[in-house]
């Protein structure tokens, strides 16, 4: 029986901030996958802040933030499941942090 090859810490690492963010619900562990999908500007204005099922809901700092990022919501989803895993996220939704 062949021995799989060791997985680096780099590719596990995404795969186990997911499953700690979809069995507790709270997205924030996923910030540095969302920023190094998204860039620094963006994510300056917005975080991840709950996974339910495939859905991720970010929160936003204002109403022009939530609607810029949704016209480039497939992009963005695309970019951060490269970080994440394929199909991992599929829906994004933004809503304004509360205060």
């Amino acid at each position: 029986m062949a021995r799989a090859e060791p997985k680096t810490l780099e590719s596990l690492l995404p795969r186990v901030l997911a499953r700690l963010a979809g069995e507790s619900g709270r997205a924030t562990s996923l910030m540095p996958l969302w920023t190094a999908a998204v860039g620094e500007n963006i994510a300056r204005h917005s975080r991840p802040h709950q996974l339910d099922g495939s859905t991720l809901i970010i929160t936003v700092e204002s109403a022009e933030w939530a609607q810029v990022l949704s016209r480039q919501a497939d992009s963005l989803r695309e970019r951060f499941n490269e970080k994440l895993g394929a199909g991992t996220v599929k829906t994004l939704v933004f809503q304004l942090e509360s205060r």
